[in-house]
């Protein structure tokens, strides 16, 4: 875990109102004989997004539950926003699969979950199996029953099975990460590290997108209204299509780090797959982080909103958020803290919450669309919006056009020119300098790439395809 300048070691318990999170990894003995019997059960390879839920089962994060939903549980939390036990939890975690995937599964029965690579991540036992009604579900959750401009109502009509399997699983092992594995915590272990940074009120701050100056300084406002240090929690799991990758974000997050006072921040990093429920998602956000040990968390403007609707209008009022999770009063566990959107007031050289801004005053503010616009034609970014080396570091990772890679795909009869012309423009490119050139001969590449291929329609499709894939990943790496 990173924390802004020098820790101070304390033996200071977090003040909570939760009890500590539940992990269900198996260990010892137990442990080799799960992986025994797993062995000889039926396997099913888990998506990115369930390997997202797995971790955070096992990991405590979604304490309380010990497992994906049974039907009961489902239609509980849809209707209920509680499980049929009665405890609050806000979002359908489930384990859906396909009806192929579904035969010859049955209530009783255990199955080995793995990862990509086949590594075990867990065995589970089936104490549920239907067939959802996504249209409810997509209602109850997101509030529409079929409007696919919402990034979660797409994946569950376009990707999710159309059978949703439930029951307590017992965890083998975390899903394997190679990257930023110190700052990849449990939520034992970011509890472990607000004891010994001596930290006894913490606020939990989400984001999916990098931080520049309002956001910094919503936070240092909430620590002084909380009077607690504060903890940047950054999703890295699934967010909305298009967001900036977690790579980038995470170099923007240890940055911004260094901007606050020694001792008042650290960052830890959170796998979840984000569902951009807006209200619903709002209260997930605020019992997960009661998990790892807040006792304080924001939620700002238009939390986890995913954008416009098919009208053209946000999914979610600005304070939908706020209001919905409100209404739980104590039983969340966890203090809220809200805020309206953050605006620079000129005048006064400094932000204000828009509503809070002294009359007469000038204000400024910049969305994420023409920010992305300011990346893509490389305009200045001032220094009232971000940090210096902030906008270095998201202009490293998105250059202006430019800047960026290109490919041109040459198609026509045999010998009507393609390669002669490909070949001219390869030379010119160079010649000018600017960017690196490589020519892909269509030939040459099916001599390496497809020697199983004919001339046929549907081979020389495959074949433009594969040209296509490697043209994409050149042009990627620019």
């Amino acid at each position: 875990m990173a924390v802004s300048g020098q820790q101070v070691k304390s033996p200071v318990m977090v003040s909570c109102k939760s009890n500590s999170p539940v992990e269900l990894l198996v260990h010892d003995a137990a442990l080799e004989k799960l992986k025994a019997e797993a062995e000889n059960l039926r396997a099913l390879t888990l998506t990115a997004r369930q390997l997202c839920d797995i971790e955070m089962l096992m990991n405590g994060g979604f304490t309380p539950l010990d497992g994906f939903l049974t039907e009961e549980d489902y239609n509980s939390v849809l209707d209920n926003v509680r499980l049929a036990n009665g405890k609050l939890w806000p979002m359908p975690i489930t384990l859906d699969v396909t009806e192929k995937q579904a035969e010859g599964i049955a209530v009783g029965d255990r199955l080995s979950l793995l990862d990509d690579f086949g590594n075990l991540m867990a065995v589970m036992t089936v104490k549920s199996k239907w067939v959802p009604d996504k249209k409810r579900e997509a209602e109850k959750i997101f509030g529409s029953p079929d409007d696919e401009c919402h990034p979660a109502i797409a994946y569950l009509f376009q990707e999710a099975g159309n059978v949703y399997l439930g029951g307590p699983v017992e965890g083998v092992q975390l899903p394997i990460h190679y990257d930023y594995n110190d700052l990849r915590l449990t939520p034992l272990e970011v509890r472990g590290s607000f004891r010994r940074c001596g930290f006894t009120r913490v606020c939990g701050f989400q984001t999916r997108n990098p931080m520049h100056r309002s956001h910094r300084e919503l936070t240092l406002r909430a620590a002084r209204d909380a009077k607690a240090n504060i903890l940047i929690h950054p999703v890295v799991g699934m967010t909305k299509p298009g967001d900036v990758d977690y790579f980038t974000r995470v170099r923007v997050y240890l940055e911004i780090l260094k901007t606050y006072p020694p001792g008042m921040a650290m960052v830890s990093l959170l796998p979840l797959a984000m569902r951009m429920a807006g209200p619903r998602e709002a209260l997930w956000h605020a019992l997960i982080r009661r998990n790892y040990g807040c006792t304080h968390f924001v939620i700002g403007r238009d939390h986890a909103g995913p954008g416009k609707n098919r009208d053209g209008k946000n999914f979610y009022g600005d304070y939908d958020a706020q209001n919905f999770v409100r209404q739980f009063g104590e039983e969340v566990g966890i203090n809220i803290l809200t805020y309206n959107h953050m605006v620079y007031v000129e005048d006064r050289g400094e932000y204000y919450e828009i509503d809070k801004v002294p009359e007469g005053c000038s204000i400024k503010s910049i969305s994420g669309t023409e920010l992305r616009r300011r990346l893509q034609k490389g305009i200045p970014i001032p220094d009232w919006f971000s940090f210096e080396r902030v906008v270095k570091i998201l202009r490293d990772s998105y250059p202006p056009r430019h800047k960026q890679g290109f490919t041109v795909f040459f198609t026509g009869f045999s010998g009507s020119g393609k390669s002669t012309i490909a070949s001219a423009l390869g030379v010119a490119l160079m010649e000018d300098g600017r960017r690196p050139c490589i020519t892909i001969d269509g030939e040459e590449a099916r001599k390496h790439l497809s020697t199983e291929l004919g001339f046929s329609k549907d081979d020389r499709n495959m074949n433009i395809r594969r040209l296509s894939w490697v043209a994409a990943q050149v042009t990627k790496a620019r």
